[in-house]
């Protein structure tokens, strides 16, 4: 089990973060730029110290500054991959992992780098030079060489992000799987909430210092605790003023104008969440004024491909956007500057009070 807990200032921010990491579990601190993310794994590597905190790694203490417990980087057997893998260039992808193993007699670090490449599947890259290798591949003897030094907490500094999108899937899978056979600790940082639903067991969502929601990437994404994260987990995030209406459900008169209903309670400011593959499109006129399903007049501004969907920019008196198939972007003839309406159900519509920014408790 890797614990750290941590209090530190660093410029304007304000860092205060607690978390845990169980033996085979990865942990995904996801967040913005300037949140914080990548000050918690110096300070689990020490390459930070903090004003007040600690960090242990199973019965080892690394870190007490109660009891002034300060190990060095190198006695901290952290495996730790950079954004930029940090692989050396004049060397071979064997040489790179065999850097790691100064531990080992002279003769037997050749062997040692070659069988954990193999591992990685790349064996027989083993003599390549990083500039000859793919991005993916990169990656791999990167870790290869952290999981050298049997480390017995691995850490993760965006490690896709200087993957091109081609091969960022695939390499997100390769590296999940890796994760989870190392059978240690690890900790990744991410700006994208995708890419932490993929390779994390648990998300964490940081926002100004602060691990402001724990919890798997589908509980984030079911039961948002504030309007930050439903944006940064893809939902539609609008505000308006809500009342109680008939039938039991609440109504939100949106700021700018349009109404939507929902059955959940609530009354005064709220920002309402709706996730985009919920939102549907229809010609305008073909929707029935009464239907129960929330409805608002928007225009087309963008169309996109992502993957096997389509994303569909629309502007209202408030932005939103909607996921459809191919097909459907097709039947409609859906392009910028038609007119449409925006449908999708009052009970795909989750509202949420509007609090002053950084008031939010953190919710596991």
């Amino acid at each position: 089990m890797l614990r750290i807990a941590a209090e530190a200032t660093l410029g304007d921010l304000e860092l205060d973060v607690a978390a845990e990491v169980a033996a085979g579990e990865c942990l995904a601190l996801a967040g913005p730029s300037g949140a914080g993310k990548s000050s918690v794994l110096r300070v689990i590597s020490g390459l930070l110290r903090p004003r007040r905190g600690s960090v242990a790694c199973g019965e080892r203490v690394w870190l007490d500054t109660e009891r002034g417990i300060d190990l060095p980087p190198d006695e901290r057997r952290c495996g730790y991959v950079f954004q930029d893998y940090a692989l050396f260039p004049h060397l071979s992808a064997w040489q790179n992992v065999a850097y790691a193993l100064t531990r080992l007699p002279r003769r037997e670090r050749r062997p040692r780098a070659v069988e954990l490449l193999e591992r990685f599947g790349l064996g027989d890259r083993a003599e390549a030079r990083p500039r000859t290798l793919s991005g993916g591949e990169r990656q791999r003897v990167a870790v290869a060489r952290a999981l050298a030094v049997e480390p017995a907490a691995l850490l993760l500094d965006e490690p896709l992000s200087a993957l091109d999108a081609r091969t960022r899937a695939a390499a997100g899978r390769e590296l999940a799987a890796v994760l989870h056979a190392a059978g240690v600790p690890a900790l990744l940082v991410t700006h994208d909430f995708q890419e932490a639903a993929l390779l994390g067991d648990r998300v964490g969502v940081m926002d100004g210092g602060r691990i402001v929601q724990l919890g798997t990437a589908g509980e984030l994404a079911a039961e948002p605790a504030s309007p930050f994260v439903a944006d940064f987990t893809g939902a539609v995030v609008l505000t308006g003023v809500a009342a109680p209406a008939a039938d039991g459900l609440t109504r939100v008169t949106l700021d700018g104008g349009g109404e939507v209903t929902s059955p959940e309670p609530a009354a005064g400011p709220v920002a309402v969440t709706v996730y985009p593959w919920e939102i549907a499109l229809a010609p305008r006129g073909t929707i029935d004024p009464g239907s129960a399903r929330n409805h608002l007049d928007v225009e087309i501004v963008s169309v996109t491909a992502v993957g096997s969907r389509v994303r569909v920019g629309l502007a209202a008196p408030q932005p939103l956007a909607a996921e459809l198939t191919g097909p459907a972007v097709t039947a409609m003839h859906i392009a910028p500057g038609q007119r449409a309406v925006a449908t999708w159900k009052a009970t795909a519509t989750r509202l949420l009070p509007l609090t002053p920014q950084g008031s939010d408790e953190v919710r596991h």
